[in-house]
């Protein structure tokens, strides 16, 4: 007889639905004393960030958010964020960040797509808010975010957060999902289209890649954490819940400038941060009086574009350890690390950095990370050259697009999730990300589509053709390059013309910082050839 014979069943004492809102529970039980959140001066232990919890939890249920239901929040890296990614779950509800760099009209299109309910305002962006707000006919209850450090804005909703919360119930219960399947977060990412897609994220996957951040960036309860990556990305890449898990400290910014950067390391001790290409230069960049001696060694992740061997010599040289890692917010965020192996001390810089600009092999928690044909979907020789697309499959994706499933099934074709990335897989099994298949410019840490950029472009009055492709930046990494041909009759337009165009229409980060007139090359139907536009950028 089998073992699976016989009745074996789930109980309440050998199941539990994995979230990772049972990390702050568990961290508030350990070290409820110690401090868990520093943000300018204030203190907040973990016994009272587990109580603040609660009462958002309980402040919203007496506000009518129940299972399932949408809460947005737009603000920076402030404790209140940290809050909303425990206490809108422990309710049962999906928390919904939104890039407060965002221009209006996709702040409301997110509101709108999402359906959400209550939406927790920080009173700095309040003029975009205002304005998305204005365009919607069922507006969300608006819960206004009053931080000290805010630069200017107004409330915009009828109490203040801390109002909110205060006569809430400190001992709410928290609640685990039926089913670790449930949604806990949706995150908005661009597409190649003008409207982003809602990734629909999962309390399984949340609470697994939050583990496998822990494991492999090394946090522990003396862990320092600082904020310099947006809450808003991934939910932090699941950081919000991972330096919980670990009892670590998490230390706020609302701004990342490369002074109160400096100051945090030095003040606060920080051990570990995340952050795009651009923080990095920014760190190497910033001025004499910005800077700030510390003697700890610093572990820094970044994502995005691989750090050139300068970057890596010269963040070595002022305190930091850079670990390169790839992902999406598809994948919770990070889904494979460039993992340091014992040979890479002896390596030269130019060996080093060459390994370092692999996106590496599948974190802990994700079954697996591969190139294959996208045709075929059969495996690519390990051989370093021969391209596919690299795909994932494991608990650590996305349950979906919330109303879309047509581009549901094709992110999913084949029992893979095709991230769009062409690559190479090596001998030694590390994976090297090549081309972006979308034609997504990444600057910054930010996602931009060149459909979208063209998509205005076309609307200008004096533009026939346009055509947009990333160009290298020293700062930003990557940046847009718009190629547009004139019509016959607009030789007056300049490139300032062009730029202000853009700028009137897309959010500012989105827009082109270079523009060159002349006729697009084409393929004899007539398709743009964006591979050689990509080669006078790079040339520019």
């Amino acid at each position: 007889m089998s073992i699976f014979d016989h009745d074996l069943d789930r109980t309440a004492a050998n199941h539990v639905p994995l979230s990772p809102i049972s990390f702050l529970i568990r961290a508030a039980h350990v070290y409820g004393p110690r401090v868990a959140v520093i943000h300018g001066e204030r203190r907040i232990t973990y016994a009272a960030f587990l109580e603040r919890s609660r009462r958002l939890a309980s402040a919203l249920a007496r506000a009518g958010v129940g299972k399932g239901d949408t809460v947005a929040i737009m603000a920076p890296n402030v404790p209140e964020m940290l809050e909303a990614h425990n206490g809108v779950p422990m309710l049962g509800a999906v928390l919904c960040p939104i890039n407060f760099r965002l221009d209006a009209a996709s702040v409301a299109f997110i509101l709108r797509h999402s359906e959400a309910k209550v939406l927790l305002a920080d009173r700095e962006f309040s003029p975009v808010i205002a304005q998305a707000l204005a365009a919607l006919d069922c507006k969300p209850l608006v819960i206004d975010i009053d931080d000290s450090l805010a630069l200017g804005g107004q409330r915009l909703g009828t109490m203040d957060y801390e109002t909110f919360i205060a006569a809430a119930d400190p001992a709410f219960p928290a609640q685990l999902p039926d089913d670790e399947w449930q949604a806990i977060s949706l995150n908005y990412t661009s597409g190649t289209t003008g409207n982003p897609k809602g990734v629909v994220l999962h309390h399984r996957g949340a609470y697994l890649n939050a583990c496998a951040n822990a494991l492999t960036f090394g946090l522990s309860p003396r862990s320092v954490y600082l904020w310099t990556l947006p809450m808003f990305h991934c939910d932090g890449w699941t950081y919000t819940w991972a330096v919980t898990l670990a009892g670590g400290v998490h230390v706020c910014l609302r701004r990342v400038d490369p002074a109160p950067v400096f100051a945090a390391i030095a003040e606060h001790g920080v051990t570990h941060m995340c952050g795009a290409p651009v923080v990095l230069g920014m760190l190497i960049h910033a001025s004499e009086t910005a800077r700030r001696e510390f003697r700890q060694t610093v572990q820094i992740a970044t994502g995005g574009a691989a750090p050139p061997s300068a970057v890596i010599t010269q963040m070595e040289a002022m305190g930091f350890a850079v670990t390169h890692l790839y992902g999406l917010t598809e994948s919770f965020g990070p889904s494979t690390v460039c993992m340091w192996q014992p040979e890479l001390d002896a390596m030269t810089m130019d060996a080093k950095s060459a390994f370092m600009a692999r996106q590496g092999v599948n974190t802990p928690m994700l079954e697996e990370a591969t190139v294959r044909d996208p045709a075929t979907l059969a495996a690519v020789p390990a051989d370093g050259v021969t391209m596919g697309e690299m795909m994932l499959r494991g608990n650590t994706v996305m349950m979906g697009y919330l109303k879309n499933p047509v581009a549901t099934a094709e992110a999913f074709a084949g029992g893979w999730f095709h991230t769009g990335d062409l690559a190479v897989q090596h001998p030694d099994g590390y994976v090297e990300v090549k081309d972006r298949a979308k034609d997504i410019i990444i600057s910054g840490g930010e996602n931009i589509s060149s459909l979208e950029i063209e998509e205005v472009l076309y609307k200008h009055p004096a533009v026939m053709e346009a055509a947009v492709v990333a160009q290298p930046d020293e700062r930003w990494g990557e940046t847009p390059h718009a190629f547009v041909t004139l019509k016959p009759d607009a030789s007056a337009v300049t490139a300032a013309d062009i730029i202000a165009w853009c700028r009137a229409h897309l959010a500012h980060y989105k827009c082109p910082r270079h523009v060159t007139f002349a006729p697009l090359p084409k393929t004899s139907t007539g398709k743009i050839q964006k591979f050689e536009l990509r080669i006078k950028a790079q040339q520019s």
